[in-house]
Formats: C-alpha cells, sequence, structure tokens
C-alpha cells in the first residue's frame, strides 16, 4: 500500500513539472523587461550563404547567414546614432526613427536600410513580407503555386507586405519566367510575421522563409 501511494504521489510529482515550468515561462515572459518608449527595432538580413556574427548597437551579437538570414530584431532608441558591425567590424553607423521596425542589408559595402512597417493593424492577419535580395533581379514576384501572384515589380533589395488570413499555400518566386522551388507556408497564427526571401540570382533563383524574432531585451 505504501509502495502504491508512493508511486501515485511519484507520478504526481512528474506531470506536474511541466506544467510548473511552462507557468514559470509565461511568468518570465510576463514580467521580462519591456523597452523603453522610443525604442526602434532593427534587425541584419544576411542574403549570402556564410555564416557571420553581426551587432547591432550594444545588444549581444547573433550569427546569420548560414540556415538563417534574418537575426532577431534588436532594440535600439530611435532618433540616437548605433554601430552595425558584422564579424566584428564596424561597416556602418546609422539613426533610425522611434517606434519602427527596419531590416538592414550590406550591399557593395554600405548598409542599406528597408523599411519594416506593419501592412496592417488587424489582429487576426498573419503578415506576410518578400523581399527581393536576389542578384540581377531588377523586378521579382511572388505568388501562390498555381494559384494567384501576391507580389509583383518588387524592386531589387526592397521588400512589400500585405496582411493574409492564416492559411496552407505553397509559393513560389523568382524574376520573370524563371522561378524558384516551391515553398510550402509554415502553420501562421495570427499576429505571425513571416518573412519570404529571394535569393541566388535571376537565372537560379531560391526562395526562403522565416518567421520574424525579437531578440531577448535586457536593461
Amino acid at each position: 500500500m505504501k509502495a502504491r501511494i508512493l508511486l501515485l504521489a511519484t507520478l504526481l510529482a512528474g506531470g506536474a513539472l511541466p506544467c510548473a515550468a511552462q507557468a514559470e515561462g509565461k511568468l518570465a515572459q510576463l514580467y521580462a523587461p519591456r523597452p523603453p518608449a522610443g525604442s526602434a527595432f532593427v534587425r541584419v538580413l544576411q542574403p549570402a550563404d556564410n555564416a557571420i556574427d553581426v551587432q547591432v548597437g550594444q545588444n549581444p551579437s547573433q550569427q546569420v547567414g548560414a540556415g538563417k538570414l534574418a537575426s532577431g530584431y534588436n532594440v535600439v532608441k530611435g532618433g540616437e546614432p548605433f554601430t552595425v558591425r558584422m564579424a566584428g567590424k564596424a561597416v556602418g553607423t546609422l539613426t533610425v526613427a522611434a517606434d519602427t521596425y527596419q531590416s538592414l542589408v550590406l550591399h557593395q559595402g554600405t548598409l542599406l536600410v528597408l523599411d519594416d512597417g506593419a501592412a496592417s493593424e488587424d489582429a487576426l492577419k498573419a503578415e506576410l513580407r518578400f523581399y527581393n535580395l536576389a542578384g540581377n533581379c531588377p523586378a521579382g514576384q511572388l505568388q501562390v503555386q498555381g494559384g494567384p501572384t501576391l507580389f509583383t515589380e518588387v524592386a531589387a533589395r526592397s521588400s512589400k507586405a500585405r496582411a493574409i488570413n492564416p492559411v496552407s499555400a505553397s509559393l513560389t518566386a523568382g524574376c520573370g519566367a524563371t522561378q524558384a522551388k516551391a515553398l510550402a507556408l509554415p502553420p501562421l497564427q495570427p499576429g505571425d510575421h513571416y518573412a519570404l526571401f529571394l535569393t541566388g540570382d535571376a537565372s537560379q533563383p531560391v526562395l526562403r522563409g522565416e518567421l520574424g524574432s525579437t531578440a531577448p531585451f535586457t536593461r
């Protein structure tokens, strides 16, 4: 009898551990430091395949490039200059407006700033943002495989966004008649921000996708 009671107590304690850990994780998120008013959010894109460490301002460095094209969004002070480093080397000093989201991409030694402003304020929708980072591709396009076109005439090193209802679909993109291999959208939730990157070049385009994230903020 004592053995059964001990076994039951052990099982109950073991079953409670995941719930306790989950609750602790939610509490940690709830009470995590919040960015101060007037902050801006900046990330770095690396369309090349080689992995590289990037650092935005005084935030911890992040690795991008090999399997991950975008860093998480870093918190910086809006209206104040910050330095961007790649592989430990300063590649530029920028200032961005408060309360904005921006992506940075290094092109021919210059940091380009791509505005990631929200396409919609509808919290029940997800957002797709399409970046044309392919070489020799002056006008990229993205469409549902066998279906409608979502973005056309997206200039080189620029992006366009739209709000969508979270759905299952396969997408393809390219320059003119040459299309990249189709990419299946992951299950998206309302409020998700999903980025689609056209990389490679006009003759061999590659479509990749990533869910947007924000790097942890510490005071």
